[in-house]
């Protein structure tokens, strides 16, 4: 499988929540929001997904900054929701997940398929403090481990 470039990537999510199933999206995009996105004017680290009662999926809090050579119009609004495409399956996979307790669905980064910018979404549970702590003693024993290897060698 060929590895996907990230226009942004959001290195956070892993540190904050597990991370149950990865979903790639299409976005709903404007022609001045796609020059931004490939001068990485983009901002997606508190961005979450939401699906309405009508089965419409939209990106919340996300921000792409406008071009200042791009846009001499006045309508743009950089914090607005932009609606995700899905099919069925992937839709109603989502919905079962946000009704379990716990669960939400989180931005993880932007990326190009061919010409088309997509979306990598994750359902997801949150971490608590103390999860996080042992994560981080197990990757410190890890550096530590191979440094006792490498002078014992």
């Amino acid at each position: 499988m060929k590895r996907k470039k990230y226009i942004f990537f959001n290195k956070k999510i892993y540190h904050d929540f597990y991370i149950k199933e990865e979903i790639e999206a299409g976005i709903i995009l404007k022609g001045w929001e796609v020059k931004s996105l490939k001068l990485n004017k983009v901002a997606i680290n508190n961005s979450y997904v939401n699906i309405t009662s009508n089965n419409r999926v939209y990106l919340l809090n996300s921000h792409i900054s406008p071009l200042s050579t791009a846009c001499n119009y006045s309508d743009y609004i950089p914090n607005r929701k932009r609606e995700l495409l899905l099919n069925k399956k992937e839709l109603n996979n989502l919905k079962n997940y946000i009704h379990m307790k716990g669960f939400t669905i989180v931005v993880i980064g932007f990326f190009w398929k061919r010409y088309w910018c997509k979306l990598q979404i994750a359902v997801a549970k949150g971490k608590k403090e103390y999860d996080k702590r042992s994560l981080l003693k197990q990757k410190e024993w890890k550096i530590n481990k191979l440094h006792f290897f490498k002078k014992s060698i």
